[in-house]
Formats: C-alpha cells, sequence, structure tokens
C-alpha cells in the first residue's frame, strides 16, 4: 500500500493521545447520546484539557499553536470510531479560523481561549428555511441602531444549536446589496430575544445536535461585527470554503477505509452456503474494487492537505477533494452494507449507523451539485 507521509513523529504521538481518548471518552458513550440527541457539555471541557479543540489556532489567541495535521488527526480519530455526537472539527476547524482570521483583539480574548478549553461552544448559522447553497437568498436582518445592532430571523439544520455559547450568524445588513450586503455577526445565545427551537430529529448523526434558531429583536454591540466593516461576510465565507470542504474530504477518506475494514472482518467471519463470505469471488472483487478506490482518494485528499498547509489549495481543487471523497464514501459504505447482508441494516452494526451519518456529507457545506459547478467554471474557462 501506499504510505502516507504527511504526518510526522509528533503528529503519530498526538494521534495516539487523540486515539485513546476517543476509545475511552467517546466510544463506549456513544450509543446512549445517540438516544439522548445531544453529547454532554463535560465531554467538550474533556477534549480541551485533553488538547483536542482549536488545535491550529495560536497560542497568542488561546489555541495551541500547533499545524493542521493535529486538527487531521482529531478528524480521523472522530470518523475512526464512528463518533458523530461530538462536532469537534466545526467549533475548532470551521468556526475558531473565522476569529482568527477576522476577529478583532477582543473578540479573539472573549471567545478563543474559551472554545479552547471546551468551556465555550460554537456554532455557524448561514442556512435558512428558504436558502441553502445560495446565501445570497438569506433573510435574516441586522439593522443598525445607534452603536447596537437588532437582529430578526430564523436559522434553520445549525449543528451544535442546542449547546452553543455563540453564533456566528449571517445576516443581510443591506438588504438591497446582494452578497455585497451580507455580514457576519457573533451572537450571544444568551441574549434576550435568541431562542433555540427543537433539536432536529435526523436521518443519521443522532448523537450530533442540530436545530433551529429564532432571532427576535435581538439585540447585540456593533463590536460583535466581524472583521469591523459591513458588507464582508460573503467574502469572509467564501476564504474559508477550501478548509470546510477539505475537512468534509478527510472525514470521507476515513470513512470509507473503516467501513472496508469492518466488512473484511465481518466476511471472513460469516459463513454461507459452507465457507466463509470472503471466500466467493463476488466479495472478493467487490473488496478490491473499493479498496483500489478509496487508495487512490486517500493519495488525492493527501496531496490536499499538504496543499493547504502551504496556503495553495484553491476552491475548485477543494471541490474535487470534497465531491469525490463524499460520493464514494456512499459507494463505499452502500457495497459494504450489502455484503453484510441483513446484519448491514441493524443499528447495532457500525456500517449501518455509518451509511445513515455520512449521507449529509453530499450535502452539508455545499452540495454536489454545486461543487459541478464550481469544477465546470474551471474546466470551461468560466470566472
Amino acid at each position: 500500500m501506499i504510505p502516507r507521509d504527511i504526518f510526522a513523529d509528533e503528529h503519530e504521538l498526538f494521534r495516539d493521545t487523540c486515539r485513546k481518548f476517543c476509545e475511552a471518552e467517546i466510544a463506549p458513550h456513544h450509543e446512549q447520546w445517540e438516544k439522548d440527541g445531544v453529547v454532554p457539555r463535560e465531554l467538550w471541557r474533556k477534549a480541551g484539557a485533553a488538547g483536542l479543540l482549536c488545535c491550529d489556532i495560536p497560542e497568542e489567541m488561546g489555541g495551541l499553536g500547533a499545524d493542521f495535521l493535529f486538527a487531521t488527526v482529531v478528524m480521523e480519530e472522530l470518523a475512526r470510531v464512528g463518533a458523530t455526537g461530538p462536532h469537534f472539527p466545526l467549533h475548532s476547524d470551521m468556526i475558531a479560523p473565522y476569529l482568527r482570521e477576522y476577529g478583532s483583539s477582543e473578540q479573539q480574548r472573549k471567545w478563543l481561549r474559551a472554545m479552547t478549553t471546551g468551556e465555550a461552544i460554537a456554532a455557524i448559522a448561514m442556512t435558512e428555511p428558504g436558502a441553502g447553497s445560495d446565501l445570497q437568498g438569506i433573510k435574516t436582518r441586522a439593522k443598525r441602531d445607534g452603536d447596537d445592532y437588532v437582529i430578526n430571523g430564523q436559522k434553520t439544520y445549525i449543528s451544535n444549536g442546542q449547546l452553543a455559547d455563540v453564533v456566528l450568524t449571517a445576516c443581510k445588513t443591506d438588504p438591497d446589496a446582494g452578497w455585497r450586503g451580507i455580514s457576519l455577526i457573533l451572537v450571544e445565545t444568551d441574549r434576550d430575544g435568541f431562542s433555540r427551537g427543537r433539536n432536529l430529529d435526523k436521518i443519521g448523526m443522532k448523537a450530533q445536535d442540530t436545530s433551529e434558531l429564532f432571532y427576535t429583536d435581538v439585540r447585540v454591540p456593533k463590536s460583535n461585527l466581524l472583521g469591523g466593516e459591513e458588507g464582508q461576510g460573503f467574502i469572509q465565507l467564501v476564504s474559508m470554503l477550501p478548509q470546510e470542504r477539505l475537512i468534509q474530504a478527510i472525514r470521507s477518506a476515513i470513512v470509507c477505509e473503516q467501513a472496508i475494514d469492518w466488512t473484511v472482518d465481518f466476511v471472513k467471519d460469516r459463513h454461507a452456503f459452507g465457507k466463509p463470505i470472503a471466500a466467493f469471488q463476488n466479495t472478493q472483487f467487490k473488496l478490491a474494487e473499493l479498496t483500489a478506490r478509496t487508495t487512490m482518494l486517500r493519495s488525492f485528499v493527501d496531496r490536499c492537505i499538504e496543499l493547504h498547509l502551504d496556503k495553495k489549495l484553491d476552491e475548485v481543487d477543494a471541490a474535487m477533494a470534497k465531491m469525490n471523497a463524499t460520493d464514494l464514501a456512499m459507494q463505499v459504505l452502500d457495497e459494504c452494507l450489502q455484503l453484510h447482508g441483513g446484519a448491514g441494516y441493524m443499528w447495532e452494526y457500525p456500517i449501518a449507523r455509518a451509511w445513515a451519518d455520512n449521507r449529509v456529507g453530499r450535502i452539508a457545506g455545499g452540495t454536489a451539485e454545486v461543487m459541478k459547478q464550481i469544477i465546470a467554471r474551471r474546466v470551461l474557462g468560466k470566472n
């Protein structure tokens, strides 16, 4: 097999720590959290104490000052045990970077250290009932009133929505300016007028809290505006999309590998017609095909990680990684579930939970169709 050479010894030592944490603090409890629909806040504090949160945020901002490969290790080890409840990557690797890149010194001091320790949990609110991938269609309005913004609107499908202490909220500060009228504003969840709807009942990722959020005359100071200037929200969001989509690809690659491992163990142990399922040519050919395609995906995703470390991963390559990885993940999971037979349809088997949990990968962070549009623009030479 092609070796992975992007990690140094320090990353592998950290992987050992992370793997032990996942095996001791997450895996034994995840089934109960799926029933509860949420993970306990104490887990976030334990993860912070173990150094699993905000790995690549600089020390002077309250983070660990490590590189993105440490964050990659956390993502991979969570995926390896099927831990879809603790949404550490959203908090650490999708939201914290906004504060690192665009936050004021005050915003960084207030939130990044608390996010690193797990004392504060963050969410980002973009999607609305009538606006998903097309952010220009959002209706949530932030209107200036003296030194404050008054926010009204509704968000939906918000991960970490039930637990979040702060929500980075996409608003229209100028409703007539299209994408140029979008701003990102930090909203503390204890403010008057902010409320959470029900914890949404999803097909999978049942331990991850996902919510509707409501803003009714929520008043926040103008200092909560990210970047200090109105109308920068769309540009800020676009700048972070390559990392967000790479995160989806990283998780999907590990899911492919793990699904194959589960299936290899199953087909060696389960018998049919007097011999192991692994002895049938169909099984052998199918696993060979899935392994070959997963190996190719792994090489591409690792190369994208290298480019990202050098700040050279562009939106098209990230879109390719996300589209291919999430598509292949569902193909691998479906084929591996089929090789499990009836057992594959039982929730007690990890392949069944992974099949349900990972379908959202082709939707979250931009749908597969949006990824194709991004790639097609380059292919056809369009801006």
